[in-house]
């Protein structure tokens, strides 16, 4: 009975320090929160949260991420990197940032090729006119062999008002969505359409968010920004974590 007191104490006084340094934590978001809205009023308490180094707080913008002083002055953007396993921790957490703000679209939103059996699901920022998406496009086939369901959002590179805008507006307001980005992809000129509301300006202004400053732009089931056209030979080792993309 007394070794089973004992140990009821111990967890008592872990669960109490566990408890104060949760409160001290706390106490330490909200100072740097108080301070930053003074400043930045759209900065929201649930963006800020104690970072991997003590006396730093992660503040987190949609997919960005920076880190910010205990007394709230001092803001710092950079990674994080654990020396003793290489881990780079920022890059997580932005991956995390980054494929909850491709998630907050909803699928209702995108285009999406899907395989019979989905190994992994990769969203593409895609421009109808790019010469590298409509390679991966005729390559689709192959993706969906491989097991990898595709997600398209649409990032016309020439911005809002040109005519690959245009195009994707009318991809997207077509009876059949998914034959009528293949057959535009291919070079056909559909008839001009317009639904609006479309999720065009919602995909380009994620796409600019997230850093996409090329087409295709592939999200990774895992929140990674892998820029250009893979080969789905290429990717699908890469997706299930056993083999390194090529470089250049």
């Amino acid at each position: 009975m007394q070794r089973i007191l004992h140990k009821l104490r111990i967890a008592g006084t872990l669960l109490g320090v566990l408890a104060a340094l949760t409160a001290q934590a706390q106490d330490g978001a909200d100072l740097v929160y108080k301070r930053l809205s003074e400043r930045f009023p759209e900065v929201r308490p649930e963006q800020i949260t104690p970072a991997p180094i003590p006396g730093l707080f992660e503040l987190r913008l949609g997919p960005q991420i920076a880190y910010v002083s205990a007394d709230g002055r001092f803001l710092l953007r950079g990674d994080i990197i654990d020396v003793g396993t290489d881990a780079n921790l920022t890059e997580a957490r932005r991956s995390a940032a980054r494929l909850a703000a491709v998630e907050d679209v909803g699928e209702a939103q995108m285009i999406i090729f899907s395989p019979k059996q989905v190994k992994h699901t990769i969203s593409v920022f895609t421009d109808i006119d790019c010469g590298y998406c409509r390679r991966l496009h005729r390559e689709i086939e192959q993706y969906l062999d491989a097991g990898i369901r595709v997600r398209y959002l649409f990032f016309p590179r020439s911005g809002p008002d040109t005519e690959s805008w245009s195009k994707a507006v009318t991809v997207w307001c077509s009876s059949d969505r998914n034959a009528a980005l293949t057959k535009s992809k291919r070079g056909e000129v559909l008839a001009a359409s317009n639904c609006s509301p479309t999720p065009v300006q919602q995909h380009y202004s994620l796409g600019i968010t997230l850093g996409v400053q090329g087409t295709p732009a592939i999200i990774t089931d895992s929140g990674e920004l892998v820029p250009g056209y893979v080969p789905a030979a290429e990717l699908m080792p890469y997706l299930d974590g056993g083999k390194q993309l090529p470089q250049g």
